[in-house]
This record gives C-alpha cells, structure tokens and sequence, in this order.
C-alpha cells in the first residue's frame, strides 16, 4: 500500500495522519501480513524509528477501533493485528507463534448453532491452533 493509499485510508476512517501512525501503517499495511506489536516495534527500530512502545500500542488499538486492521486473539496474552479485515480463517502456530491465513475454499460448515434471541451472525472465524508433530 502507498504513502497516498494509506492517507486515503486514514481519511475514510477518520483517522489524523500523524507521523507515527504513518511509520506503523507503512510497516503494518505494506502487503497482508499478521504482526503482533512486538513484531512491528522490532521492525520500527531496524528502521531506525524512535516511536515509543506507548504509541504503538495506542496506534494499533485506534486502528483496529476504525477498522483499518483486524484483531486476532490467539491466546489470552497474544494478539496479532492483521492487515486483511474480511472475516477469514487462521492457523496459529503454537511452537512458533506463527499465524497464517487458510484459504477459504478449505473450510467448510454443515450446520450452525442456533443464535441467542435477539442476536444476528456478524461473521463465523475459524482459528485452528496447531503444533509441531511429535
């Protein structure tokens, strides 16, 4: 994604283009991708970025209330912020902490839960959490 895609993006979602979240976006945004914030901190400082732990965190958070990323809880602790915001299906990797996405094309549902009364499905995301083979 361009330095102008993003700044559309930023515009129909309300979002104040700083220079920080611009450096986390041109990380974060750059192709779909899955980054935990430690991921994009790393990557912030081989750049040589000086922003501070505190505003990505804030930055990440603000992206996905808008809805420019998607979060992804893979454990209690461990969230990934990913660049595709479709509902889609993931493995995660628990030996090393990978996440990828599974092509839509192979997961598949008979049937469904009935819903809660009053409630309507937003979406239904599959999250299948997978080791290394002993």
């Amino acid at each position: 994604m361009s330095r102008m895609d993003i700044l559309g993006l930023f515009d129909r979602h309300g979002i104040l283009p700083t220079p920080q979240r611009l450096e986390v976006a041109d990380i974060l945004l750059s192709r779909p991708q899955h980054l935990s914030a430690d991921q994009i901190i790393e990557r912030l400082r081989e750049n040589g970025s000086g922003v501070s732990k505190a505003t990505v965190y804030n930055t990440l958070n603000l992206f996905g209330e808008r809805g420019i990323v998607k979060e992804v809880m893979v454990d209690p602790v461990r969230k990934f912020y990913d660049s595709t915001t479709r509902p889609h299906h993931h493995f995660y990797n628990v030996d090393t902490g990978e996440l990828s996405d599974i092509p839509d094309d192979q997961v598949g549902f008979s049937s469904l839960p009935g819903l809660p009364e009053g409630t309507e499905q937003e979406s239904v995301e599959v999250l299948i959490r997978v080791k290394s083979a002993q």
